[in-house]
């Protein structure tokens, strides 16, 4: 049995070789997340049809507000462990994992009633037209049956990475992708259930992946494992998993919103193809987001560790490895979606008209991604260290003040074209926000590292 690293090595190991060892199991699983989603598309894609992946593109706005509640529990536990690991509050640490199963267990059952309740009004709203609802809503049932399935096996990975098994979490996660690889050939292919396949071969490998983190969490020998008397909702407990992860879940649903917003503008200006181009485009800079955010969440428990451990020296040195490594991968995936762009979106599709859009709209989003891996960073390291008002802030200002005015204004003016050039005007303006917040934080740090070296000498 592979048995769980010791949490005492956050606060004395290597920087860089704590955060490789973390943060490349971390970017194993997340990278097989997003090729989870990718080949989702591309079975679709050329499984089902062109307008199949516009109707994918549809259920985008509810998936990320499904991540919204996912990461309000999972992303808040996992810091909320490293914190109380660091403090060696083993007892609380495992009081975290079974509030975890319970409020998954409520948020997921309450997402699927509403949704069922609201699915067609809801896409419609979304920008379904009536050649693409037919996709999106049998892709979505399926979904909604297996939520609390989707919202636990997230949950349970997050915590893992955080008590010190990070290889679990990524043998956890591709194990996942390769069952769903395997179920989509059949579904889709060889039975034939078109694009509602899919969705039952991601809902099959969830509950497989989360059958193996039961049984890992249950037991003998782990440091957070579960224990008789966890499985009861405690106050504290609740409210410090809410008050952390309330930056990603806010950043998923105003995720949702700018979702909404884009694919209401492209079924406006261009129609069911351009929002089919932008299920494309998503999905492929999905691939290097989920990378920087596999640093992020290797980052996550050794500066939440050390945080806790009043180590500050350490805190600031592992996010200036952390930053140095998300904007190289950010730039990389620059670099190839600028040369490489019509074939890369060939991939999702043979139609050649799906193909220029997306490829076109692919260059301009990508415009200055390089500084995305920057932000990426920034954002969830004030998230790592429970500083959730920060964080909360940092998510929201690109969103919020200049994503979504970007929106509103410039598709009036330039259309398609007007849709992709939002993306990076708000990628650089919240750039210049967060890199000043940064570095308040930064003089801070080091003040209290100066105080803390005058303490020892």
């Amino acid at each position: 049995m592979t048995k769980q690293t010791s949490p005492l090595v956050l606060g004395t190991e290597n920087i860089g070789k704590l955060l490789m060892q973390y943060a490349l199991p971390a970017i194993v699983a997340m990278t097989a997340s997003s090729l989870y989603n990718m080949i989702d598309s591309i079975f679709i894609g050329h499984g089902v049809g062109a307008l199949a992946i516009s109707g994918l593109a549809l259920t985008f706005p509810l998936m990320n507000l499904a991540a919204a509640f996912g990461s309000l529990v999972g992303v808040g536990a996992a810091t909320l462990v490293s914190v109380k690991l660091g403090q060696k509050d083993y007892t609380g640490a495992n009081d975290v994992l079974g509030n975890v199963i319970l409020l998954n267990i409520i948020m997921g059952i309450g997402f699927s009633i509403l949704g069922f309740l609201f699915l067609d009004n809801l896409l419609y709203f979304f920008g379904a037209s009536d050649l693409t609802i037919s996709y999106a809503r049998s892709y979505m049932q399926v979904i909604l049956l297996g939520n609390v399935i989707t919202h636990l096996y997230f949950g349970l990975n997050a915590v893992l990475r955080s008590s010190g098994a990070p290889k679990i979490a990524m043998y956890t996660t591709l194990a996942s992708v390769i069952i769903n690889c395997i179920l989509n050939a059949i579904f889709i292919f060889g039975w034939k259930w078109g694009i509602a396949g899919a969705a039952w071969a991601t809902v099959v490998a969830q509950v497989l992946s989360l059958a193996w983190q039961i049984f890992y969490f249950s037991k003998s020998g782990g440091v957070v494992r579960f224990k008789r008397g966890t499985l009861k909702l405690k106050k504290e407990i609740v409210e410090g998993i809410i008050a952390i992860g309330l930056s990603p879940f806010f950043m998923n649903v105003c995720s949702c919103l700018i979702i909404i917003l884009i694919n209401r503008a492209l079924q406006k200006h261009g129609g069911d193809m351009a929002i089919g181009a932008y299920g494309i485009i998503n999905r492929i800079i999905f691939l290097f987001v989920m990378i920087i955010m596999g640093l992020n969440q290797g980052m996550q428990p050794i500066a939440g560790y050390n945080y806790g451990a009043r180590q500050y020296g350490r805190v600031n040195k592992v996010l200036k490895y952390t930053i140095v490594c998300a904007v190289f991968i950010a730039t990389l995936g620059f670099l190839l979606c600028e040369l490489f762009a019509a074939p890369i979106s060939s991939l999702f599709t043979g139609d050649d008209t799906l193909i220029a859009i997306a490829a076109q709209g692919l260059r301009v989003v990508m415009m200055l991604f390089p500084i995305v891996g920057f932000q990426m960073v920034a954002t969830n390291f004030f998230q790592s260290i429970g500083m959730a008002k920060k964080a909360i802030f940092l998510s929201l200002t690109r969103q919020m003040l200049f994503l979504i005015p970007a929106l509103l204004i410039l598709p009036e003016h330039y259309g398609t074209m007007g849709v992709w050039g939002s993306i990076p005007v708000a990628d650089f303006t919240s750039t210049i926000v967060t890199a000043l917040v940064l570095y308040n934080q930064f003089v801070k740090f080091k003040r209290m590292h100066v105080a803390e070296a005058k303490d020892i000498d």
